[in-house]
């Protein structure tokens, strides 16, 4: 995917230096439409020869939770008429990519087999931001196949201390 990725680079640049007072902003709405693109049956629509890019437009508009402002809608308009909607999820990265860098921070997932409550997340957080030496964005998603424990992902670092990692170790142990 270094085609998407170098496809994605100059939107997500552009649009980083365009929302520069408002990255907080911009990240929510980027996040919407990333959501968006991801859909297989909207590609499938927006591919359609017979459709125009104002319906393309339109039809993501409405979907949209909340009203898009106005740089918002303009930037859609130019991801569609430059036939690069495929390549949203990516901008959408790249873009987050860019904002965490200004800010120091990065964003981690925690996978979880169970549940976290928002007070153990607070200090799961805290610890965490410890462990890698950085400010965090977490998120949390659930991973019953761990068994218990968690796994956490923060760019190319993982930090695995689940039950199912445990039980691997012991089998390349026994096996060994």
């Amino acid at each position: 995917m270094a085609e998407l990725a170098t496809i994605a680079r100059p939107y997500a640049e552009a649009l980083f230096k365009a929302s520069s007072a408002d990255l907080n902003g911009a990240a929510v709405w980027v996040e919407a439409l990333q959501e968006i693109a991801k859909n297989a049956q909207l590609q499938q629509f927006a591919d359609n020869p017979n459709v125009t890019n104002s319906q393309v437009f339109d039809v993501i508009t409405g979907v949209a939770k909340a009203a898009l402002p106005e740089m918002a809608k303009n930037f859609l308009r130019t991801v569609i008429e430059n036939g690069r909607l495929s390549a949203l999820p990516e901008i959408a990265e790249q873009f987050r990519v860019l904002k965490n860098a200004q800010s120091g921070s990065s964003d981690a997932i925690v996978y979880s087999a169970f549940d976290i409550d928002s007070a153990a997340l607070v200090e799961l957080t805290a610890t965490l931001e410890k462990r890698f030496e950085r400010k965090l964005n977490v998120s949390v998603q659930l991973e019953p196949e761990l068994i218990g424990g968690i796994r956490v992902v923060v760019g190319d670092e993982v930090l695995d201390s689940s039950v199912k990692a445990s039980l691997e170790q012991m089998k390349m142990a026994l096996t060994a």
